[in-house]
């Protein structure tokens, strides 16, 4: 009995590790790496998330952080895949010869490397990732908003930034967010992150949410706005019927792009 608990804590010890690095661990490659049965790393993550270390998404988890973001090269590989199809979809939806804002994300930098086809777009960003996907475009015109570059992630947040975007009123803002809570309310990590988006949102005809499913799983301190400010969601699928239920009592247009699942049993 001994042995085996403690054999299960070095496994459990070593899946957070992975977690930590990726940002994302997967049934399938988890039982693969251990030599065990997905059921098996089905109860490893059910305790870890039960211990709050982990939350559970579809076909694995993601580390579980109500008070700080995960670094920015692990936000890069969690799915990937689906915030391709994402921004793809996202950037359909963007009429040529428009104006938009795009904050801060992978999933918003996405739409952006989508974007390179669109003729005739004038794109304001506080994401210095979307103004280097952007700028060598000849038929886009960039402006970056001006303030603090966050170290992390190449973010430009804070008052001045906020008030540099206040300046404008376009015609689509592209927005991230952090977590999404059951009520609709919009998260995020960072206060002068926050900002920004706050006058990105009040600043824009239209509002698009592009956020992938595992956004309705986490949590995080700070509110940005709620599913009732938002015109069209873009996301890989809706967790639950209530959910679409609520975007349905706001009038949010959402598009589900599907994408690619784990094979792993429950999950």
């Amino acid at each position: 009995m001994d042995t085996t608990a403690r054999a299960l804590t070095h496994r459990q010890s070593e899946i957070m590790a992975l977690a930590r690095e990726a940002g994302r661990v997967s049934v399938e490659d988890l039982a693969a790496r251990f030599a065990v049965t997905p059921q098996t790393i089905r109860r490893d993550l059910n305790d870890l998330c039960a211990s709050r270390a982990l939350t559970r998404v579809h076909g694995g988890a993601i580390i579980a952080s109500g008070v700080q973001n995960l670094a920015y090269e692990a936000r890069q590989l969690v799915a990937q895949p689906h915030k391709r199809l994402i921004g793809e979809a996202a950037a359909r939806l963007i009429p040529e010869n428009s104006s938009l804002f795009i904050n801060l994300g992978t999933t918003t930098e996405e739409v952006a490397h989508a974007l390179g086809g669109h003729p005739g777009l004038l794109v304001i960003t506080n994401n210095l990732h979307v103004a280097v996907e952007l700028y060598r475009h000849p038929g886009i015109e960039v402006i970056v908003a001006g303030g603090t570059v966050r170290r992390t992630d190449g973010g430009i947040t804070g008052a001045v930034a906020a008030e540099h975007i206040r300046r404008f009123r376009v015609d689509t803002a592209v927005i991230g967010t952090s977590a999404i809570d059951p009520d609709g309310t919009l998260l995020d990590f960072d206060i002068r992150e926050v900002q920004v988006s706050r006058a990105i949102i009040e600043s824009a005809r239209r509002v698009m949410l592009v956020a992938d499913s595992s956004k309705f799983a986490r949590s995080a301190p700070v509110r940005i706005a709620h599913l009732s400010d938002i015109d069209v969601l873009v996301t890989d699928h809706l967790p639950s019927p209530k959910m679409a239920e609520l975007c349905a009592r706001h009038a949010v247009q959402v598009i589900e792009v599907g994408g690619p699942t784990e094979p792993d049993g429950r999950d």
